[in-house]
């Protein structure tokens, strides 16, 4: 009766010491939102943050910005249940920085003002250009506002000691979930549109160096536990997960060797491909962190900036790994898929076992959990503040101003526009995000990297290398990758007909495959490709214009 009486008061503790942490992180990001919007005064502060940020804050920016809820629960998680087959996901992310930092970082910032768009319409015809990218920009923005709002549900739900059939103020777990999901809505609403650009990066910049202290201090309490003895530390994880040796192997997910049946065989070897590819090409085609080159003064800034991103995330990555195994060895495939199927606790529930060990009792437990939760809260709404400022300034600058407008109308419109903009995606997300809930984070987002790299990717990079590139061939690249990846994905076992699926009830799908990188790339290139040489349409003089100051950043604003 004491046990459950002190084990009843120890949770009371966590629950009151998480909900504190949690409430003081919002007022003081609340604060740097507001201080940043007395600073507000121009379009170019809104969408840019005024170009006033050093390559060093804008890396830790970009960082804030990738190191998502899918980095910090997603992939840990995937790791603890699937070992060596969830470590493709820190390969394929940390890969994917060489991409843009080679090929799109500073011609983009030499190119472009704000947007994506301002690129791919300079030397074509604005309208049908900037529709286009607009569109594509609030499709993969809400993909990627999937991950982070379930991933914010699943988190909730563990710090309030909510299990299936448990309750909190009279809610269910489900219920608490979908008012967390909410809540989380409202607040990246609130920072959007007071804050603009400056408020968000500020709000990234504090998540970036809270996120990495905590990864840093959970890996360095994992590696003592086992006396900095890796060997040890994975063969205790390997027999915790309950899959023993094959745990350390590859095979686990992807690439499922099923005896007796090649097409099925083949089937998962080509989803693990095709999920490395969508990986690699994906982050040069993200939105939100394509706009990030746009804050700083110079194309050289915006070259120190990857190179700074590149050195945090990195070591970010790297840390993922003893976390995932961390949490496989410590809490357990069992009672991780019992706090959330997908595995999106494993991180918060490894430091709440830490916590436990290392600071005593059920009250060091707690208190390491709440403040892990606390930086997965920060990084949460960090990312959800800096998708919607992409998609909303897309939608505002690239749709109102240019296409309904015609280039007439005037900044203080502009920004209105994206402030409403920013409070209808955010209600859309909040809807969709309810319904994803079975998914686990880090995959999540592997599907919006597949929308980005066969949508935007191929009008980028055509539009900055390709002479004979042109309007029909921008149009046609972006809306053909993008329909082809969102249908492939509806069609696929993610939607329906699997027991994790987003309606496990119901069955139409037809495409094999979990993500639809390996066709939908291609065909994105293929469409761009095909409309460019149907077309007559060809300018080469802005070409060699768009080329010189790519190159130099002459004429850049």
């Amino acid at each position: 009766m004491n046990t459950l009486l002190a084990a009843e008061a120890g949770s009371t503790t966590a629950r009151n010491l998480t909900i504190t942490l949690f409430l003081v992180f919002v007022a003081i990001t609340l604060a740097i939102t507001v201080w940043a919007s007395r600073q507000t005064k121009t379009a170019t502060d809104f969408y840019a943050g005024g170009r006033s940020f050093s390559g060093f804050q804008n890396g830790m920016a970009i960082g804030g910005d990738y190191m998502s809820a899918a980095s910090f629960l997603g992939i840990a998680g995937i790791i603890a249940l699937y070992g060596y087959d969830g470590f493709l996901y820190s390969i394929g992310f940390l890969v994917a920085w060489l991409v843009a930092l080679l090929l799109v970082a500073e011609l983009l910032r030499n190119s472009g003002r704000y947007t994506m768009a301002d690129v791919l319409a300079f030397r074509m015809r604005q309208r049908p250009v900037r529709t286009a990218a607009a569109v594509s920009t609030i499709t993969v923005s809400i993909f990627y506002l999937l991950a982070q709002m379930v991933g914010a549900g699943a988190l909730v739900a563990l710090l309030l000691g909510i299990k299936p059939g448990t309750t909190f103020l009279g809610m269910d777990a489900d219920t608490a979930k979908v008012a967390t999901i909410i809540m989380v809505g409202a607040l990246m609403i609130i920072y959007v549109t007071v804050g603009g650009m400056k408020g968000t990066t500020y709000v990234q910049i504090v998540k970036a160096f809270l996120l990495m202290g905590g990864a840093l201090a959970m890996t360095l309490l994992v590696l003592a536990k086992y006396k900095f003895n890796l060997s040890s530390l994975l063969g205790d994880a390997a027999s915790a997960s309950g899959k023993g040796a094959a745990f350390l192997e590859p095979g686990l997910r992807y690439g499922v060797e099923t005896p007796g049946d090649a097409l099925k065989t083949f089937y998962s070897k080509m989803d693990l491909l095709s999920l490395g590819i969508a990986l690699v090409l994906g982050t040069a085609g993200l939105p939100h962190i394509l706009i990030r080159f746009y804050t700083v003064p110079t194309a050289r800034a915006a070259r120190k900036s990857v190179l700074w991103a590149i050195g945090i995330i990195g070591t970010f990555y790297l840390l993922t790994l003893a976390l995932g195994f961390g949490a496989a060895a410590i809490v357990g495939g069992s009672e991780i898929t019992a706090q959330d199927k997908a595995g999106n606790t494993a991180a918060p529930q490894l430091a709440e076992k830490l916590g436990e060990q290392f600071l005593g009792g059920d009250l060091g437990g707690a208190t390491l959990l709440a403040i892990i939760a606390a930086v997965a809260f920060a990084t949460i709404l960090a990312v959800v503040a800096g998708l919607t400022l992409a998609s909303s300034s897309s939608l505002a600058h690239d749709f109102y101003a240019n296409v309904v407008k015609n280039g007439q109308a005037s900044e203080r419109q502009e920004v209105t526009v994206a402030r409403i903009s920013a409070l209808v995606i955010g209600a859309v997300s909040i809807v969709l995000s309810i319904y994803a809930q079975n998914l686990n984070v880090a995959f999540l987002v592997a599907l919006a990297f597949a929308v980005a790299a066969s949508g935007n990717l191929p009008a980028i990079l055509y539009s900055l290398f390709w002479k004979r590139f042109n309007t029909s061939g921008a149009v046609w690249a972006i809306y053909g990758g993008l329909l082809a990846a969102v249908v492939l994905v509806f069609f696929s076992p993610v939607v329906s007909g699997a027991p994790t699926a987003m309606f496990p009830d119901h069955d139409w799908q037809w495409f094999p495959l979990s993500n639809p990188g390996i066709i939908s790339i291609p065909f994105g290139f293929l469409c761009g490709w095909l409309g460019t040489i149907l077309s007559k349409e060809s300018d080469e003089e802005k070409y060699a214009e768009l080329e010189v100051r790519s190159l130099t950043g002459a004429g850049a604003h």
